[in-house]
């Protein structure tokens, strides 16, 4: 061919246009983009509707409560009794009355211990109804339940006193124990368990 059309050199005219590759690359790029994304919001879905693989937090599922643990270890049931020595003391001037109150007390099923006038650092000291004493051990055992008999008696304990047994020292506002009808509704009151006050079984529902 002659003109503006002559051949010259050892090369043709290129008769189609160049290769896009960079936009092939780009379209592969953002095809595996989308499908990344796909997957990862049919993952999303399917947690929002199983609930992440958790039953109970699953769409409809039903929470079921199950009862609280106490915090406190269950109460010890307290002795009968016959499994407490009481020791009567005298602190009063008023003579007999320790011998009076140890038989009243045998009757009413305790285990009598010494009884007598009571030492000299509680003698004409105890100005209340009277002191109930005994070990550290007995604060929660044995020294509730001889207070069903003497309601009004403080009750105190002594952490170097060894032994089990209880001193009820008799101060100068004693009268008598308390009826043993009283006595005995209090004894079955201390042994009933303790019930869990209404508004806090409430509020445990309203938690759950």
């Amino acid at each position: 061919m002659g003109g503006p059309y002559r051949i010259t050199g050892d090369k043709y005219p290129r008769m189609r246009p160049p290769r896009r590759r960079g936009r092939l690359a780009f379209l592969a790029t953002a095809c595996a983009v989308a499908l990344g994304l796909l997957g990862w919001g049919t993952l999303q879905l399917i947690d929002v509707f199983t609930g992440g693989g958790n039953p109970a937090s699953a769409a409809g599922a039903k929470t079921i409560c199950s009862p609280r643990a106490s915090a406190s270890p269950r109460a010890v049931a307290p002795p009968e009794p016959g499994r407490i020595t009481v020791n009567v003391l005298n602190a009063t001037t008023r003579g007999g009355l320790a011998k009076k109150t140890a038989d009243e007390l045998k009757k009413r099923g305790f285990r009598i211990g010494e009884v007598g006038n009571a030492p000299k650092e509680y003698d004409k000291k105890v100005k209340g109804a009277g002191l109930l004493l005994g070990p550290a051990s007995a604060l929660k055992t044995s020294l509730p339940v001889l207070a069903t008999q003497l309601p009004a008696a403080e009750r105190r304990t002594d952490a170097a006193r060894g032994g089990a047994a209880v001193d009820l020292i008799i101060g100068d506002a004693f009268k008598e124990l308390s009826p043993e009808a009283d006595a005995d509704r209090a004894l079955a009151a201390l042994a009933q368990p303790r019930q869990e006050p209404a508004k806090e079984k409430e509020k445990e529902k309203r938690d759950c």
